[in-house]
């Protein structure tokens, strides 16, 4: 029998909240029938409960939290943690705590979002930092690219932590079988990169999991998909996917206004038409969004803050997969034998 899910929402918590996550939980209920058995939607019923009304399968689904304050997406995370008790972000992930949900999901703040993730659910057993994973489209389907954004800075065993947290991920989300890991760096020679990232490679390598490490990866391996997962510290990863973003957004420019330069060019645009909304959906984040706070001692989904009904049920389908997989147990083993070879090598 497959296990019962409950996702818990951060309804308030987004730029386009809370229409855009109550549209997206009705796209997903209706393109995934029967994969959740009830999602809590905390936040201010009085916006909530005329949404659901228009919404008859988000509604059967629904179950309203009501809760008057919120983490908002300016707030530093000093500030957030200070005023976020009882709020729909703290409830959210609080319920998860508890035992009530399976995983939590919010577009809302995500500074404010790991400082509560740690508070109410701590961090799992032999992980020392929490690491954001996202999905990069690639030509075969999706990497996984993490952190971008949690850590700033990073050591060398927790980018090793970080190889064996994306790894599951990646076999769990994107359904790959015997992923393979790289580690971001400037160069694939043993002696390229930092003190820190050849540490990473030295531990990688000399560790003994059951992970199929590939070496060094360079910034332009991640687009065209060397390795199913590229692990860097949260400083990298995030200027690489935000440099991606805007790379995207620029070609996706410059062929519109080539398209239209001449007659001819747009007819042959027409024409190609259906090739053209294949790529764009294949490069559109929206279709990537979800991206997971791996390594709290708990669920905690990350859908990215200016998303619309479609990233949203996106992030849904994240949150619903990782909640029905064996994922703590997954990476149990790995962590546990790391953390045991980082001991003798200390005493």
């Amino acid at each position: 029998m497959s296990k019962t899910i409950c996702l818990s929402v951060d309804a308030m918590g987004g730029d386009f909240a809370p229409k855009a996550l109550v549209e997206g939980i009705e796209l997903f209920a209706n393109n995934n029938p029967g994969k959740v058995s009830k999602v809590l939607l905390h936040g201010q019923e009085k916006l909530l409960k005329p949404l659901l009304d228009k919404l008859p399968i988000a509604a059967q689904l629904c179950e309203i939290h009501h809760t008057e304050t919120y983490v908002a997406m300016t707030d530093k995370p000093s500030q957030a943690i200070r005023r976020a008790r009882g709020s729909s972000m703290w409830n959210a992930i609080r319920s998860v705590k508890t035992g009530e949900a399976d995983a939590a999901i919010s577009a809302g703040n995500t500074g404010a979002m790991m400082v509560l993730g740690k508070v109410l659910l701590g961090m799992m057993k032999n992980v020392h930092r929490p690491a954001i994973a996202a999905s990069w489209p690639s030509p075969v389907g999706h990497s996984v690219v993490l952190d971008v954004g949690a850590n700033v800075v990073c050591t060398a065993p927790q980018l090793v932590e970080f190889a064996i947290l994306g790894e599951a991920f990646s076999r769990i989300v994107h359904k790959k079988q015997n992923p393979s890991v790289g580690l971001l760096n400037v160069g694939t020679e043993d002696v390229k990169g930092n003190d820190i990232v050849r540490e990473a490679d030295k531990l990688l390598r000399g560790a003994q999991l059951d992970i199929n490490y590939a070496g060094f990866v360079e910034g332009n391996d991640i687009s065209i998909g060397r390795t199913d997962v590229v692990v860097t510290d949260g400083f990298t990863g995030n200027v690489a996917l935000k440099a991606a973003e805007g790379t995207a957004k620029l070609a996706a420019m410059v062929l519109k206004d080539s398209l239209n330069s001449s007659l001819i060019y747009k007819l042959g645009a027409l024409i190609s038409r259906g090739a053209f909304l294949k790529m764009k959906d294949r490069m559109d984040p929206k279709n990537s969004n979800g991206g997971l706070f791996l390594g709290l001692g708990g669920l905690v989904i990350k859908s990215h803050g200016g998303t619309d009904a479609i990233g949203f049920a996106n992030a849904l389908r994240v949150a619903q997969r990782m909640a029905a997989s064996d994922y703590m147990q997954i990476i149990q083993q790995n962590l546990e034998l790391f953390a045991g070879g980082q001991k003798d090598i200390s005493s």
